[in-house]
């Protein structure tokens, strides 16, 4: 856990003082990024070295884990704290397993044991440690390299991370690839981080919550979903950008809003039949045609089963448009712009058809959130999956 407790920075320059952060108060719990967002010198990247030292503050403190950090001296609180930077900053005289080692040999490790951190930190990071240990850092691209500064940040296993524009010099393919397996390695060691980003997508996707600063005030500290639902004030508005709704639709998967309420039919199945199905849904134009492993493969079109007399297996569309659990509703809307629907099959694991997401539910869900958060009486969500082919309709 990370603790600000009025933490104040004041630099002295040929105009006068300059309060660069301004009695900072905020509390990461432990295991939880947060990230520092806001304008180019808002007070960002002041109060995240701070934390570390590499600013003194002026006032304030810092606690990590309950402890104020002030009575350690500045090498042992730092070897303690993972640190990795938009630059990278490996060692260029150095080989990669040489970089990842540093701060583990610091600290007094055995060789043995150094040598096999780098080895699990490589596996860790997705590099062939075989191929990349004896490499130095001119001889890999930028993606690798941070990968490797993530690595040797995480070396000495320290309990808390900070994190500097880590990935924003990096291709958006690349850090796109990055950020997926941060937040997977995250997922597995929980340790504490704060993280500077002046990408608000970026911020949505890794934090757990997010913090918006402003001429060295901290202006909203906010889980991402209730702060793109209920910006304080104008300005945090104004940052987040009009398109907040589109950005909510990253936060919530298909399983949370799901409904197990889907009308399907087997190929040996009449057009009567399916028309049927369709009519007992109402706002359907078409139904799912699923075959033995209760997977979809097809759609009955409304239109063609009201007038065609014959069999499903003889008369279906194949389909291309069906979604998992837990894809996000940004794809969602995305497959349901392209291909003008206003719902779409839900599949599991095994991509047995398992239920519906609707257009209905993704408004509804953003429309009951910002209620929720503005006060006001909720409407019911539509939830609930079906465990597996025992849906409404066969």
């Amino acid at each position: 856990m990370i603790q600000l407790e009025n933490l104040t920075k004041i630099f002295e320059t040929p105009k006068g003082p300059v309060t660069a952060a301004d009695h900072i108060n905020m509390t990461v719990p432990k295991g939880e990024i947060c990230v520092l967002l806001g304008p180019s010198g808002c007070g960002k990247t002041t109060t995240l070295k701070m934390i570390n030292r590499i600013v003194p503050s002026t006032s304030g403190r810092v606690l990590i884990n309950g402890e104020d950090t002030s009575g350690l001296n500045t090498q042992e609180l730092r070897r303690n704290i993972g640190y990795v930077i938009q630059q990278i900053g490996l060692f260029p005289n150095m080989t990669i397993e040489e970089n990842i080692t540093v701060v583990p040999k610091l600290l007094g490790w055995d060789k043995a044991r150094f040598l096999k951190r780098a080895r699990e930190m490589m596996d860790m990071i997705a590099l062939d440690a075989s191929t990349f240990l004896k490499r130095y850092p001119s001889e890999l691209s930028g993606g690798q390299q941070q990968r490797v500064g993530v690595a040797r940040a995480l070396a000495a296993d320290p309990p808390v991370m900070l994190m500097d524009e880590p990935f924003g010099a990096i291709d958006p393919i690349n850090r796109a690839v990055i950020q997926d397996e941060f937040l997977a390695m995250q997922k597995e060691l929980k340790k504490t981080i704060m993280f500077v980003s002046h990408d608000i997508d970026e911020a949505i996707k890794m934090g757990d919550r997010i913090a918006i600063f402003r001429t060295g005030k901290l202006v909203q500290y906010s889980e991402p979903d209730e702060l793109l639902a209920a910006p304080k004030n104008e300005f945090v508005e104004s940052f987040l950008g009009e398109d907040r709704a589109l950005k909510r639709l990253n936060l919530v998967k298909v399983h949370e809003l799901a409904s197990e309420k889907i009308g399907y039919v087997r190929p040996d199945d009449t057009l009567e039949t399916a028309y049927k199905r369709i009519e007992e849904h109402g706002y359907l134009n078409c139904v799912v045609m699923v075959n033995d492993k209760h997977q979809p493969i097809g759609l009955i079109d409304k239109a063609l089963a009201r007038t065609t007399q014959g069999y499903c297996r003889d008369h279906y569309e194949s389909i291309h448009t069906v979604v998992g659990l837990d894809d996000d509703l940004r794809k969602v809307a995305s497959l349901m712009f392209a291909h003008d629907m206003t719902w779409m099959p839900c599949v599991n694991a095994e991509g047995r058809l398992c239920g519906q997401i609707t257009q209905r539910a993704i408004t509804r869900h953003l429309g009951s959130r910002y209620r929720s958060l503005a006060g006001a009486p909720t409407a019911g969500a539509e939830a609930g999956i079906a465990p597996e082919a025992n849906q409404a309709g066969e």
